[in-house]
């Protein structure tokens, strides 16, 4: 781990040559991926990096500047090179640190390393992903082909230290393995993915149950066909329904709110889903991969509400957009080593209903479950939604046939006012999560 004094100690520096706030961001890793196909190895990648990031404020011009030497001459030329952008840097009346009341950092153990990362060997993450492609192979012979399959690690530690009198430091590990595994039925061709993270080697899914699990995805698609353009109830998988959770993401954020650029600014306390909708960003649920103890500008993670009910009572704001806005930090700060901070979110989920998913399904007499998305058709502004799409047809209550080559339309305003059903399988397979979701119509275009 990097010696924390290193960022308290450019701080300091910063200080003693003219800057009036200063705050610094030392980061270092070691990445692990291995990529395999058919078999075959095809890429290694085994590398690590240290890295430091220097933001300073002379009264209210700010510079920023960043170094990998983190010798006592590079740390020192890293303060000279952030001041000088400083001096010449546009005054602006937001640009500032969070004031010290602020500060803090959450306590306890948050499960975000673990040393289990390091007792993988090489050879033995390489097998975990041939395992796996070769248990999709092996699943049906109609899966004849392989997009690959991949296992990854990371190990790092992050410190931040500021003028203001906050210094804090965390360690974090994490490992995936995935699958993608290519079918073929007569002129049908369909590939399909599956993959399992966690902060642990120990908490990995098997590389049979990844690869199994993978090719049932892919076989499932053959034979799609379209269905005729008609509006009719949609129901996302947990998977893609984690996409939509991205969209609001983007339209409470505090860049896009002051910027008047969300479809849901100046809607706060208004109703804007249905009462099966509450959004939580959590920062602080241990073990998870949105987890940290403090954001990066040394303001203590925390659980907001971000729409209770269908209710909005919540943007998500780092120190600057919330002074643009007249309001206080949400812990929401994101940024790499340097550089103004911008806004990210912790554990951003939809908390899970009742119902299980195979009951939503059986609920719908002619839909669409759709399984995957294609495009950007997004208009986080005007809440314009137009994707493509691809998945399973429901008839009576039950998958008939596949579907691909279609598209599902409506406005993110009326989808989240539709949303009739949250399933209870609401599952963190990253920092965004979300249950299957019953949106209650959709224009779909097909035939």
């Amino acid at each position: 781990m990097i010696e924390p004094e290193l960022a308290s100690q450019a701080v300091r520096t910063a200080l003693e040559r003219g800057a009036t706030d200063a705050e610094c961001t030392l980061a270092e890793g070691e990445e692990f991926s291995a990529q395999v196909r058919m078999r075959a190895l095809e890429t290694l990648k085994d590398a690590g990096s240290r890295r430091a990031g220097l933001r300073v404020l002379i009264g209210q011009h700010v510079g920023s500047a960043h170094t990998s030497d983190l010798s006592h001459a590079g740390i020192s030329q890293m303060v000279e090179s952030a001041l000088a952008v400083a001096a010449i840097s546009t005054e602006d009346p937001y640009a500032g640190l969070p004031e010290s009341s602020e500060l803090g950092s959450l306590t306890g153990d948050l499960r975000l390393y673990s040393d289990d990362i390091h007792k993988f060997d090489t050879a033995a993450r390489i097998q975990a992903a041939m395992d796996a492609e070769e248990a999709a192979l092996a699943w049906d012979p109609r899966i004849t082909n392989s997009e690959g399959a991949s296992f990854s690690a990371y190990a790092g530690g992050r410190v931040f230290a500021n003028s203001r009198g906050f210094a804090g430091s965390y360690r974090m590990s994490s490992c995936s393995l995935s699958a993608t595994p290519v079918a073929r039925q007569g002129d049908s061709m369909e590939r399909d993915y599956w993959y399992s993270l966690a902060r642990s080697h120990s908490h990995l899914d098997s590389p049979a149950n990844v690869g199994q699990r993978a090719a049932e995805r892919t076989v499932r698609r053959l034979g799609a066909r379209k269905v005729p353009t008609q509006k009719a109830p949609v129901i996302f998988d947990p998977i893609t329904a984690r996409s939509l959770l991205g969209n609001i993401f983007e339209a409470v954020e505090g860049d896009g709110i002051y910027r008047k650029a969300s479809f849901l600014e100046g809607k706060l306390g208004e109703r804007v889903a249905s009462e099966n909708v509450t959004v939580i960003d959590d920062g602080g649920l241990a073990g998870l991969f949105g987890t940290s103890p403090f954001d990066d500008e040394g303001v203590p993670s925390r659980r907001t509400v971000v729409i209770d009910r269908g209710v909005l009572r919540s943007y998500l704001l780092n120190t600057y957009t919330a002074r643009k806005l007249g309001m206080r930090s949400t812990g929401n700060a994101a940024r790499g080593v340097t550089g103004n901070a911008g806004v990210g979110h912790g554990n951003f989920f939809l908390e899970k209903g009742q119902r299980p998913p195979e009951e939503i399904i059986r609920g719908i007499r002619r839909g669409l479950y759709v399984t995957e998305l294609i495009g950007h058709g997004v208009n986080i502004v005007t809440g314009d939604y137009s994707r493509g799409a691809a998945g399973l047809w429901i008839e009576n209550g039950e998958f008939a046939y596949p579907v691909s080559e279609i598209t599902i339309a409506a406005t993110l305003q009326q989808m989240l006012m539709d949303v009739e059903a949250a399933g209870s399988d609401l599952e963190f397979r990253g920092s965004v999560a979300s249950p299957t979701l019953l949106i209650r119509e959709m224009t779909i275009s097909g035939q």
